[in-house]
């Protein structure tokens, strides 16, 4: 039984003359298998259906020198059913029957290739899933890292900025333990002086100033005693330098007061009524009034 020409079969099968004739021409005649695996790969190019125009010199079984020869027929000679076989059969027009034999055979090979094929393009795609889900996983795993390294940072910002904190309280408790122990030698030198005065006797007052003598001497104080009534009524009472700044009165009302830390206040006067801004935290207390004695009340900013 003679077979069909790979166009032949083809054509049976139903693919169009064009493209039919493309996959011959381009798979070099080698056979019916070759030109369907060429159909499936290129169906989806855009000039796939667009007219076959066969170049100079090209045959089905390759690339002629000049002129086509009877051993090797053109596409026009198997268009017009011409068959390849093995010599014996050459020529022979097949019977219906015989037709329609092969052509159950090719479209079962043709069904064989197209279930391989759809088996090969779902592995692929099932590999592209596989290493997009890999990338994404990659990526998060980045961006974690970069989150992490992120938050870490604030971590030790916020630590940094809590231990300078705590510092600078300390130092600020240390002043105020000097300055404490300071005041405390110099009253102390001073007691055994006035026990040494009592011992003696009285002298005589001096006689007082008539309205003629010079005007007295207005008296420079060196320290002021400080009471500071808190939120909850109750007060705190030392004594400060009066050329120390109110921002040490202030410092010293967050060290040794129930005020919440990191909550915000103000301090002001009483009598009269002077509420001190931050501007007035940098002047002395003599400056501001408060020697040699001051009260002053906290308040909510």
């Amino acid at each position: 039984m003679a077979e069909l020409t790979t166009l032949e079969s083809l054509l049976e099968m139903g693919f169009d003359k064009n493209r039919a004739e493309k996959a011959v021409a381009n798979t070099g005649n080698q056979g019916i298998e070759q030109a369907m695996d060429w159909l499936m790969e290129h169906e989806n190019d855009p000039d796939i259906d667009e007219p076959y125009v066969p170049p100079v010199g090209i045959v089905l079984g390759g690339v002629a020198d000049s002129q086509p020869t009877t051993d090797q027929p053109t596409l026009a000679d198997t268009a017009e059913g011409v068959a390849i076989g093995d010599g014996s059969d050459e020529g022979k027009i097949l019977t219906e029957e015989e037709k329609l034999e092969q052509v159950k055979r090719l479209e079962e090979l043709m069904r064989i290739k197209q279930a391989e094929r759809r088996e090969r393009e779902r592995a692929e795609a099932l590999e592209r899933e596989k290493d997009r889900r890999k990338h994404g996983q990659e990526l998060q795993q980045i961006r974690q890292k970069l989150q992490d390294d992120d938050m870490k940072k604030l971590a030790d910002q916020r630590m940094k900025e809590k231990n300078e904190d705590k510092m600078a309280r300390q130092r600020v408790k240390d002043k105020i333990a000097r300055d404490r122990e300071e005041r405390a030698q110099k009253f102390g030198a001073c007691a055994p002086l006035s026990t040494a005065a009592s011992s003696q006797p009285a002298q005589p007052s001096p006689p007082s100033p008539t309205s003629h003598g010079p005007p007295p001497t207005k008296k420079e104080y060196e320290e002021a005693r400080i009471q500071v009534r808190l939120l909850d009524g109750t007060t705190i009472n030392t004594v400060f330098k009066s050329q120390e700044p109110l921002a040490a009165v202030r410092v010293y009302v967050q060290v040794n007061s129930n005020i919440p830390e990191g909550e915000d206040f103000t301090l002001l006067s009483p009598y009269p009524r002077h509420v001190y801004t931050e501007l007035d935290m940098e002047k002395p207390l003599k400056e501001l009034g408060l020697v040699p004695s001051a009260v002053l009340v906290v308040a909510k900013k």
